[in-house]
């Protein structure tokens, strides 16, 4: 049986194709899109069951008491930190997320990142496209054999270490529980502290939640060893801006990381004028096969739940 009312918030066209839209809107008798900012939201979530967001979209527990119907959550995002999910549960309205759709793409992007700094592959183009095909001056280290931290061994970070290994790198991880399955293909388990001080090249692939938040603080970020690249492909919440910039301006590290969307532009233009803090657009997620997974994976959800077979719930 369909829903009586989707209500989709931050979820513009353009986040799907159009077969995607035509197995949505047949899974309910109407539909309702609203931008984030709308002030209509709490009037048209009082009569919703099925509630659709985009990435970071927040919906508290003030929404779910205005939608006595409500039924359903889903999220087009792996993220849901901004969804209270405990209030949901109480409530016994599951909400989902599509946890996997671009492991691969995230992945990549990690060790792609690190080829760029230390391989001077910006470098190489300047010259290219000056017609200046002279190595002088160029230098480059490899991956192999260096030790490869991974914060947060979930599917990409797992994935991530799968590919450093592949490098050659002697590859480390911290998670809050133990991983055994990949401890027996050699990765091995470190603390907080000795894999920050031990690590050339450091990813940070765990979710932002209220035990992660501001995870990387001043004391953490002072470990971290000279010369290390540390790639930052979650939220920036997990780390101390103002710390970071303090380490920054050691210039004795470099950071990367790419979700620069969801920051406070005075953060960005604090962050981005240290030469060693690159600032990607949100781009480790986009790739044609992770698009195609992402709308499979969310309307596959919505489906599920309609049947009684409800997937990745994470509440």
């Amino acid at each position: 049986m369909p829903f009586e009312k989707i209500l989709l918030v931050n979820m513009p066209e353009s986040v799907m194709n159009s077969q995607y839209w035509d197995r949505l809107h047949s899974l309910a008798k109407k539909t309702v899109s609203l931008p984030k900012d709308s002030p209509d939201i709490l009037k048209e979530i009082a009569d919703t069951d099925c509630l659709l967001v985009g990435f970071a979209t927040p919906i508290t527990k003030e929404h779910m008491d205005v939608a006595e119907n409500l039924k359903y959550i889903g999220t087009l995002a792996i993220a849901y930190h901004k969804i209270d999910t405990a209030y949901a549960r109480e409530r016994s309205i599951p909400v989902t997320n599509i946890a996997g759709y671009c492991t691969e793409s995230v992945a990549e992007f990690v060790i792609a990142a690190i080829l760029n700094e230390i391989r001077q592959l910006d470098e190489g183009k300047r010259r290219s496209i000056a017609e200046n095909y002279n190595f002088v001056g160029m230098s480059a280290t490899e991956i192999r054999g260096r030790v490869f931290g991974v914060f947060g061994l979930g599917n990409i970070g797992k994935r991530t270490a799968e590919l450093a290994k592949g490098f050659g790198a002697d590859v480390r991880y911290w998670s809050r529980n133990r991983k055994e399955d990949c401890e027996a293909m050699g990765i091995r388990y470190e603390d907080k502290d000795a894999l920050l001080q031990d690590s050339d090249f450091i990813s940070i692939n765990f979710a932002h939640t209220p035990e992660t938040n501001r995870f990387f603080d001043e004391a953490a970020l002072s470990r971290i060893k000279r010369g290390a690249i540390v790639v930052n492909t979650v939220p920036m919440e997990t780390v101390d801006i103002t710390a970071l910039e303090k380490r920054l301006a050691k210039v004795d590290m470099t950071f990367i990381f790419d979700h620069s969307d969801e920051m406070r532009q005075e953060d960005i233009e604090k962050l981005s004028k240290y030469k060693n803090c690159i600032v990607y657009p949100p781009i480790a997620f986009i790739s044609i096969e992770a698009r195609k997974n992402k709308q499979e994976l969310f309307i596959g959800n919505i489906e599920n739940f309609l049947n009684g077979r409800p997937t990745n719930v994470v509440n």
